[in-house]
């Protein structure tokens, strides 16, 4: 069974940089799409991005787009999300989660979740 542990969160400045991981255990990591979430207090969860099996393709949401970027390394069957320049408003709990489907933005699209971890931006 695969599973999914997110690291990396903490409490950062605004403009600040921040680089989170996924570690995902199971042989089936190279064959999956991976893709971060987040939620904010009193929001629903929200797309991030998303990378493809093999790292070809990625997908920003509009509000991270330039800002964050997502990568993969598949011999160590994790998943990184690099957050640059980070603002207030990126302040959630930030879910990693494996699809069978490149490219999905739904988070109905992905069918197992870590726990999350949480960010924190002061202005």
């Amino acid at each position: 069974q695969v599973q999914l542990v997110e690291s990396g969160g903490g409490l950062v400045q605004a403009g600040d940089s921040l680089r989170l991981s996924c570690a995902v255990s199971g042989r089936t990591f190279s064959s999956v799409a991976m893709g971060w979430f987040r939620q904010a207090p009193g929001k629903e969860r929200e797309f991030v991005a998303t990378i493809s099996w093999n790292g070809d393709s990625t997908y920003y949401a509009e509000s991270v787009k330039g800002r964050f970027t997502i990568s993969r390394d598949n011999a160590k069957n994790t998943v990184y999300l690099q957050m640059n320049g980070v603002k207030p408003e990126d302040t959630a709990v930030y879910y990693c989660a494996a699809s069978r489907w490149a490219g999905a933005r739904l988070a109905q699209s992905y069918n197992t979740w870590g726990q999350g971890t949480q960010v924190t931006v002061s202005s």
